[in-house]
């Protein structure tokens, strides 16, 4: 039996406090509709025919380019879809792995210039996931690598947990975040650099000198900004606060939307002190057990298996009520949540638009738009969409 929106929401809000697996700091989220639950959103289907598109950049133009996990890039632009020619034979297209987040430059209007995430290999082999920059050539009909900006992330052969979402911050940083492959050591390895949100200049890759740990002799040590992550495929700036909050996939409980704070860990260790060589994902996702210290998720799904996979803040006065959430996506799930934050980012209530309460399938990408209006991208395998949300009349 499918529940309605509202009661959904509010055994969420119990079990995301009752669960054991949570940490029990999480403020209580209120099952009853707020008053943003009265704004209507319109949905517009922008492009279909899509597979698996995993990220959203938002041209000068005003085209769309979307990476789609298969190894292809989409180019919308006046209504009509085509595919950018590049050379992504080297793509590990594998279970959770392929061509994933995307970025563009800052300077794009210039340089044309755009950043992918994605799982490599070399004679079949799977070799990492790297981070590697293209150009776009002006007519927008073929893209040219330039160089490997980051390599060495961890991956799994079976492009388990590849994570990965890169996200520009106002200060120029690339905020990167990155799955722990499955793997039991590496969310809380500081010499690896997957299972972390890594902070690098997004121009060569290099760590940044205010890094909580750029006085490593390790230089990937030193790209880490927070670790302890299981599966961040969600990064999103609040506007005005510099607050950086994401959201990461639970196993089977307690996905998790965060607020980042640097040099923090989070508290994820399927290896248990290193005495287990399983990924043991019984474990609680924040194991404040074995890491007091660990930094407790501002909201978790509890029993519920959300699969959280993007998160993107909702911009402008055309919002009304909801001006200011965040909205996270979810591929299980098959919903977009909105969170309302106070302003420490302490979640006061959650709704559910009943306008994506699994009407579109599987949802992966959210990225807010230059005009304000949001994006979403679907992940059902076929006939995937683009779709535009703007506040209802």
């Amino acid at each position: 039996m499918r529940l309605p929106g509202v009661v959904l929401l509010a055994v969420v809000a119990v079990l995301a406090t009752a669960c054991s697996g949570a940490a029990s700091a999480p403020p209580p989220l209120t099952s009853a509709p707020s008053p943003a639950s009265a704004t209507a959103f319109r949905v517009e289907e922008v492009a279909g025919g899509l597979e698996h598109g995993w990220d959203i950049g938002f041209l000068p133009d005003g085209s769309l380019l979307v990476p789609q996990r298969p190894g292809k890039l989409a180019l919308i632009r006046g209504g009509r879809t085509t595919e950018v020619r590049a050379d992504f034979s080297d793509v590990l297209v594998q279970g959770e792995g392929g061509l994933m987040g995307m970025v563009l430059a800052a300077d794009f209007a210039s340089s044309r210039e755009f950043t992918t995430c994605q799982t490599h290999q070399e004679g079949g082999r799977a070799v990492d996931v790297r981070l590697v920059t293209w150009r776009l050539a002006p007519d927008g009909a073929s893209a040219s690598k330039v160089r490997d900006l980051l390599t060495g992330l961890p991956v799994n052969p079976s492009g388990r947990h590849s994570g990965c979402r890169p996200t520009l911050a106002p200060d120029g940083a690339l905020l990167v975040g990155t799955g722990d492959t499955a793997r039991p050591t590496i969310a809380q390895d500081r010499h690896s650099l997957g299972g972390k949100v890594l902070r690098i200049n997004a121009k060569t890759g290099e760590a940044l000198p205010d890094n909580p740990f750029f006085a490593s002799a390790d230089p990937r040590e030193r790209r880490i900004y927070t670790y302890g992550h299981r599966n961040i495929q969600g990064v999103a700036i609040r506007p005005g606060t510099g607050q950086v909050l994401t959201s990461e996939h639970g196993p089977t409980f307690d996905d998790e939307v965060n607020l980042i704070r640097p040099g923090a860990n989070y508290g994820w260790d399927p290896s248990k002190g290193g005495t287990d060589s399983s990924y043991d994902e019984s474990v609680p996702m924040t194991d404040l057990d074995r890491f007091p210290d660990a930094v407790r998720p501002l909201w978790t799904s509890g029993e519920i298996t959300e699969a959280t996979s993007g998160d993107a803040f909702l911009t402008g006065p055309q919002w009304g009520a909801n001006e200011g959430a965040l909205a996270v996506v979810a591929l299980k799930g098959q919903k977009l949540l909105l969170l309302h934050l106070d302003p420490a980012a302490k979640v006061t209530s959650v709704t559910l638009p009943p306008e994506f309460d699994d009407r579109f399938g599987r949802l992966r990408a959210v990225r807010s738009a230059p005009d304000g209006a949001l994006y979403v991208t679907t992940s059902n395998g076929s006939d995937d969409k683009v779709l535009r949300v703007t506040p209802g009349a």
